[in-house]
């Protein structure tokens, strides 16, 4: 067994393994290709710059986390088509699946960044082209396997011409329409053809050649080989419908939250906040729901003072069932000398008066924090976004107080495990100052907090959030505060926004957390901004542009007419700006769009087809 998941880049232990083991495979499989090539694959995924196309790497990998074959896709966003660099399996592999598998992800990508088509190189079956016939015969096999997609070379052009006339087994340009039934217009064929002279082979195809290709291309639309392997009659494969498991975003749930319900008149946050905002994420099909894992409490102490970890446990596990105990004194004084009876000492580790304890509190926030690790532990295994949808929140908790509706600091847990594998950054973007966090990491250097907040002067928590607050000992200029002011619309929080985020890309983190709040929305009734939808729907699109492995948790967001559906415009910014996909809203992704065409049963794959210099 094994899942076909994409690779963006070597920062997490798991991209460093799979980008590792592909760089052998390409040795071993590609002898044509340089050292340098092989070495600088991973600054191909992160930098389109270096190529001139966005590189996407999926990989075939085991139980063991094991690369059993590999696919680089090189995405052109402007002329809209994708090319198959590279496809191969292990050298022990071929024939168990692993190739098909590969390219049939490889189409559900193409399909879904809506290119024209898939296009690739691949070595011809031609006596005259191909004279050897141990490698014709190989060729040939390559050409069967992909005409049961619909892939066939184009054929009237020039393309397959060598470069030297004395050279063998030119490639043909063969193109797979994804099942689409469009044809290939002469134009779109060309400007196609053109970049990937231009842009892969410039270093070896002179002006007059690219010319001379171009000008082969004739027909419109193009024409393609007749079927030489498979019967038309045959239903070609359809690309599948559903969005693959790693184009979708990990979603971790806090189940069982209900319980933790203060029924006081005016507390805002309920058990109401999680189904408003499932009702709107879950129909639209970009989600992966994955259960929490249970985590040891070690990870709550890093972050907390053990009295104060362990005073919550037991004064929650004393309280009478639908009871709640506010805080009401605060004796602080005299830091040393703490109340021996428990419901008065609640004040000495709380920051307010409307943030109670009672029997479910511990064990609630107990299992956000679980989410949050989860989430965590997930991006150390590859996957790109993760999302804990958490109540209660956790910002507010700092090292040994709770306060603001927060028991335990989620984001800050999870920071803290990621911090141990690479720098983190931890973005706060609820309408409140995150204190809780900003106390947390204010001595260290290794996890950089941001915090895009209403002014301290006017918003809870009132006594932090300042500008001046940048950190101290080590931290010094590792915490920013960005306050703003009392009414903020779309266009200031942008600029904002966009100023942190090049503070963040200066901190070159290996991970980023964001601290979702959308209590910024206009009449949240704890906050006083007026973001909309579309401005929400904006800042995932700027948070994906980091192209970090990302946690986002949950923290405010209490006007439940709304709150749904600016986070479903959040995380449609993030998806689509992220996978480069498009977001249908309710679930059916490309509804119609391959009509008669039927699916049959995965063919047993061929071998994969080589890369050779033109």
């Amino acid at each position: 067994m094994f899942r076909i998941r994409r690779v963006f880049d070597e920062f997490s232990p798991s991209g460093k393994g799979a980008l590792d083991q592909v760089k052998r495979i390409l040795k071993e499989q590609f002898a044509a290709v340089s050292e340098e090539e092989v070495e600088t694959l991973p600054e191909k995924l992160r930098n389109p710059l270096k190529t001139g196309f966005q590189s996407l790497l999926f990989v075939a990998e085991g139980s063991r986390a094991e690369v059993r074959g590999f696919a680089l896709v090189l995405h052109d966003a402007v002329a809209q088509f994708a090319f198959l660099d590279f496809i191969a399996a292990g050298r022990l592999e071929t024939g168990r699946g692993v190739g098909s598998a590969l390219y049939e992800r490889v189409r559900e990508e193409a399909l879904a960044l809506g290119c024209v088509g898939l296009f690739f190189e691949c070595l011809p079956d031609d006596p005259l082209l191909s004279p050897d016939p141990a490698i014709r015969k190989q060729n040939t096999a390559r050409l069967r396997f992909y005409e049961r997609y619909g892939a066939r070379p184009l054929a009237g052009t020039a393309y397959e011409t060598p470069l030297e006339p004395s050279g063998s087994d030119p490639p043909y340009l063969v193109f797979d329409g994804l099942g689409l039934g469009r044809p290939l217009r002469r134009e779109k064929a060309r400007q196609v053809v053109r970049e990937i002279l231009q842009k892969k082979y410039g270093h070896l195809c002179s002006p007059e050649y690219n010319r001379m290709i171009l000008a082969s291309i004739r027909d419109d639309p193009v024409k393609l080989r007749p079927f030489r392997y498979v019967r038309q009659n045959v239903p070609i494969l359809a690309v599948r419908e559903e969005i693959p498991r790693d184009r979708r975003i990990l979603l971790v749930v806090n189940q069982g939250h209900e319980i933790h319900h203060v029924r006081e008149r005016g507390y805002v946050e309920a058990p109401v906040r999680i189904r408003s905002i499932l009702r709107e994420l879950l129909p639209t099909g970009i989600f992966e729901l994955a259960p929490p894992r249970h985590f040891g409490e070690e990870n709550l102490r890093a972050v907390h003072d053990g009295p104060f970890l362990d005073y919550l446990k037991r004064v929650c596990a004393g309280m009478e069932e639908g009871k709640s105990l506010y805080p009401y004194v605060f004796p602080i004084r005299n830091a040393a000398r703490p109340p021996k009876d428990l419901p008065t000492r609640a004040g000495y580790y709380c920051i307010d008066t409307f943030t109670p304890l009672n029997r479910n509190a511990f064990l609630t926030a107990r299992r956000a924090v679980d989410c949050a690790l989860t989430g965590a532990r997930e991006l150390l295994h590859g996957c790109p976004l993760a999302y804990a949808l958490v109540r209660p929140p956790g910002h507010h908790a700092e090292r040994r107080a709770f306060g603001g509706f927060c028991y335990f600091n989620n984001a800050a847990v999870a920071a803290h495990y990621l911090s141990r594998f690479g720098r983190v950054a931890v973005l706060d973007l609820d309408y409140h100052h995150g204190n809780g966090t900003q106390n947390i990491f204010y001595g260290r250097a290794d996890v950089f907090t941001i915090s895009i907040h209403g002014h301290p002067n006017l918003a809870y928590p009132y006594f932090s959030g300042f500008a001046e607050e940048r950190g101290e000992g080590e931290g010094e200029g590792f915490n920013l505060n960005i306050p703003l002011p009392e009414k903020v619309e779309g266009v200031r929080y942008d600029e904002a926004l966009a100023l942190a985020l090049r503070r963040v890309t200066s901190f070159s983190p290996s991970f980023l957390v964001v601290s979702l709040g959308l209590d910024g929305a206009r009449n949240d009734p704890t906050g006083s901004w007026d973001l909309t939808g579309k401005d929400f729907e904006r800042s995932g699109r700027r948070l994906a542009t980091l192209r970090l492995p990302t946690l986002v948790v949950q923290e405010g967001g209490y006007d439940n007419r709304v709150l749904g559906g600016n986070a479903r415009s959040f995380f449609r910014g993030l998806w689509e700006e992220r996978f480069g996909g498009r977001f249908h809203g309710r679930g059916k992704t490309g509804e119609g769009r391959r009509q008669g065409v039927k699916t049959r049963e995965t063919p047993v794959p061929e071998k994969s087809p080589e890369k050779r210099d033109r």
